[in-house]
């Protein structure tokens, strides 16, 4: 691959992660926690979410297509990534080893994810309130949507400082500084959102 495709091709996975495959993991996260106030408003949102109008092409326009070469790619640069935390062990060379190992988690993850809802869906399952609280009824499984669920808000959270360096938004340190602390509070934020709806399955 010569450096420039490499370059366009970086700079449209840095763009997808952020618009829209990370504002779509943000609002799954809050559809999500409507299950703190029960089944019937989970089930609502849940419902309302899943008869949008055009709903298959915006899964997979707006979903599906970008988070596949997202994952893909994600996948080539993780492990063409020249890692080095072991000799030089500051704070953002473990943060670009981390989001490589999210990365990868992530596809196993979301894999499983869609198998378990969207898949049975289309299947003839019912994707509710009752699905998912039999799904982490198992203690297994529950630790594994845990992990999830803080692997896509790390991931997430650190990629958007990434995208913000990339696109020339933070140049100075100062600002990469400022940034660095927004989406620590961004993560720890979805996270609380994110484990709290798991949680309210159980």
């Amino acid at each position: 691959m010569s450096k420039e495709a490499d370059f366009y091709l970086r700079r449209l996975h840095s763009l997808l992660g952020i618009i829209p495959v990370g504002l779509f993991v943000a609002q799954h996260l809050v559809i999500n926690h409507f299950a703190t106030r029960g089944p019937e408003a989970f089930n609502n949102a849940s419902n309302f979410m899943g008869n949008l109008p055009f709903v298959l092409f915006l899964e997979w326009f707006i979903i599906y297509i970008p988070l596949m070469f997202h994952a893909f790619y994600g996948l080539y640069i993780a492990f063409t990534a020249q890692n080095n935390v072991q000799r030089y062990g500051t704070f953002r060379n473990w943060m670009f080893f981390l989001q490589r190992l999210t990365g990868i988690f992530l596809v196993i993850f979301i894999a499983w994810h869609v198998y378990e809802t969207r898949i049975q869906k289309a299947l003839g399952a019912d994707v509710d309130f009752d699905m998912m609280a039999n799904i982490l009824s198992n203690p297994f499984m529950l630790v594994f949507y845990i992990a999830g669920v803080l692997a896509a808000t790390f991931h997430l959270a650190n990629g958007l400082w990434s995208f913000c360096v990339t696109w020339g938004i933070t140049q100075s340190p100062r600002s990469q500084t400022i940034v660095t602390y927004v989406t620590i509070g961004a993560f720890l934020v979805l996270s609380v959102i994110g484990v709290r709806a798991l949680f309210a399955f159980v």
